[in-house]
């Protein structure tokens, strides 16, 4: 490890090697299509069927959902959406974001506390929550499953803990965790006792994840000191465990998944006797099922060459920014629910500060009409982007965030600005005579991001620039980033949790040097005034760390002063904010989602009434 990984505690660079798929959990994601709905242009039409004639069938009373192609039901492994929707059902942690609403409550945790200097957290258990096997759910449980977390060959998030909330641990001389070493301890059967090597304001926050899901105590030997009473892969695929409001049934990969409701739930008990998820990653087939068939109650694939924005009626927007309405007729004649808000995201075009010449980077963010983009290339599923930071996590919120950027944006707010990409090339000595060059990279799958690269390479090409537009495997193109290979290019970030931090880590320029074994972001953002600036304020964020009022005024000024640096030196551009969007038949029930998406939303509060099909 190199002396700029250690700039503080929490070195976060494991965080985009934990994304491993492209719509991930959380973290890095390449988009693959509209917010993460894989789609084509072909439309409804398609040689390629669901599994419907495959499927289990099961009663009235279960919720008939789509899922994409599943990984994993370890809490620990999961890093794509499909798996941690079913996950979200299965297993219960301490804390659990309610509906999704990113302010934390407890779930399994009774009660807990915090000592004065933010570094001791002792969280008290209900008693009698159970598993599903009948077992009682006790704090050497939560210990032996964060064990996991940290030191299992199958966790994919071993930063969440180690890292991010930093738990006080020991490590060797390569800085590898020392299993047992983790300061989490069973002072009874109720009670967990955790300290921390510095505090950390979003630490409930992360404890909501279900990679911090309690499980039985020994079910697997993937640690020291368990033999294990099953298998790794029985328990991700066949026999998972957990203590959630629904136990697992059935999984047949790209075919189907059903859990069952729980009946001794500790929890609100669900209403519905079952999920069933058909599972296809086509999306014409998603669409066809769905929209023409009418076969899923409640679903949010909708494919974005069918979807028409002037179909939606927004009827009501609540202070959580969360829109519903309806959107309507199908082609089948419906007039779906609707439901949107704009979740804890962002989408940009990074640059290699080092191969991409500074003017040659403001005049793209000249050139991007953010407000263009999102209507005509994503149909209006998304918010213009001008901060990194989404509105949402914004200091302030969303008000904040649309202020600031239409006071203070300088490349142009909501305009595309030709004219000055122009004189800035032309003042850095370019001409028709003397062009530049650059190549911008995007994910394969994702029509609309290439769409939007065409875009900005014809605008571009009357600022004397010639941009040529490639595209790669959504892992292809992390392995050329973390190598310094790619010039320009596309990608997102999803919450890990929901503060500016999260998003800003990928603006501290230390973390973005390409010579390092992980840098987070790609961008060998270093060596300017403004990259000094950044860099300085995210220094202030890592000491003001507590989840104090004054710490947090501190972080919220520096937020603003990493974003404000990006903009003079345009080392990532920011491009939309999804929408995430959810329709649904007259005949469901479920409480809107909040702004962690609905991949993080339970299930035990939905209710169905008699179908109209």
């Amino acid at each position: 490890m190199t002396d700029t990984d250690n700039l503080s505690r929490r070195r976060f660079l494991q965080a985009t090697g934990g994304a491993a798929s492209a719509v991930a959990l959380a973290g890095c994601t390449g988009d693959s299509d509209d917010g993460g709905n894989e789609t084509t242009e072909s439309g409804a039409d398609t040689e390629e069927t669901t599994a419907e004639d495959e499927t289990t069938e099961v009663g009235d009373n279960y919720l008939r959902r789509m899922n994409s192609t599943m990984t994993t039901l370890d809490p620990i492994e999961a890093t794509d959406t499909a798996s941690g929707e079913v996950i979200q059902q299965l297993f219960d942690g301490l804390m659990n974001y309610p509906n999704a609403e990113v302010e934390p409550e407890t779930q399994i945790a009774s009660d807990y506390e915090v000592s004065d200097d933010f570094t001791t957290y002792t969280f008290t258990l209900k008693e009698g929550a159970t598993y599903h096997n009948g077992d009682e759910v006790t704090a050497q449980d939560f210990v032996y499953a964060w064990e996991r977390l940290a030191a299992s060959e199958n966790s994919s998030r071993a930063y969440f803990i180690l890292d991010s909330i930093g738990v006080v641990h020991e490590t060797d001389d390569e800085d590898a965790y020392q299993p047992e070493s983790m300061a989490v301890d069973a002072t009874d059967d109720y009670t967990i006792e955790m300290e921390l090597d510095g505090p950390f304001h979003a630490t409930l926050p992360m404890l909501a994840y279900t990679s911090f899901a309690a499980i039985p105590e020994g079910i697997l030997g993937d640690i020291d000191g368990y033999d294990g009473e099953m298998e790794h892969e029985e328990f991700a695929t066949e026999s998972p465990v957990g203590a959630g409001p629904f136990e697992f049934d059935t999984w047949e990969s790209d075919t189907e998944c059903i859990v069952t409701a729980y009946g001794d739930y500790h929890g609100d008990a669900a209403s519905i006797d079952g999920v069933h998820w058909n599972i296809s990653s086509d999306a014409n087939a998603k669409y066809t099922y769905a929209v023409v068939n009418q076969n899923a109650d409640l679903f949010s694939d909708f494919q974005t060459s069918q979807y028409d924005p002037d179909k939606v009626s927004v009827e009501n927007t609540d202070d959580l920014g969360r829109e519903t309405g309806t959107y309507g007729p199908t082609t089948s004649d419906a007039t779906l629910n609707y439901e949107a808000v704009s979740t804890i995201n962002a989408y940009y075009v990074g640059f290699n500060t080092d191969a991409v010449e500074k003017p040659a980077r403001q005049a793209a963010a000249y050139a991007m009409n953010q407000e263009e983009v999102v209507a005509q290339i994503f149909k209006d599923r998304g918010t213009p982007a001008y901060h990194f930071t989404p509105p949402n996590a914004y200091p302030g919120g969303a008000p904040e965030y649309d202020a600031h950027a239409e006071e203070s944006y300088p490349y142009g707010y909501n305009e595309s600005q030709l004219d000055q990409a122009r004189q800035v090339m032309e003042e850095a000595g370019y001409s028709d005579n003397e062009r530049y060059e650059f190549t911008m990279t995007v994910y394969e799958s994702s029509d609309t991001w290439e769409d939007v690269a065409v875009l900005l390479r014809d605008q571009l090409a009357s600022a004397y620039i010639d941009m040529e537009v490639d595209s790669a495997p959504f892992s292809t193109l992390l392995e050329r980033g973390r190598n310094g290979n790619l010039e320009a290019y596309s990608l997102g970030w999803v919450m890990d949790w929901p503060a500016p931090d999260n998003f800003l880590q990928l603006l501290n320029p230390p973390q973005t040097d390409t010579d390092l074994d992980a840098p987070i972001s790609y961008l060998n953002w270093m060596d300017t005034d403004a990259a000094d600036t950044a860099e300085e304020a995210w220094a202030t964020v890592q000491d003001n760390l507590a989840p104090t009022d004054e710490a947090e005024q501190a972080r919220n000024e520096a937020y603003v002063q990493m974003e404000e640096a990006n903009w003079e030196d345009v080392a990532l551009l920011p491009t939309y904010h999804l929408l995430e969007e959810r329709f649904s038949y007259d005949w469901v029930d479920v409480p809107q989602f909040g702004g962690g998406g609905y991949s993080r939303q339970m299930y035990n509060n939905v209710e169905l009434s008699e179908r109209d099909n």
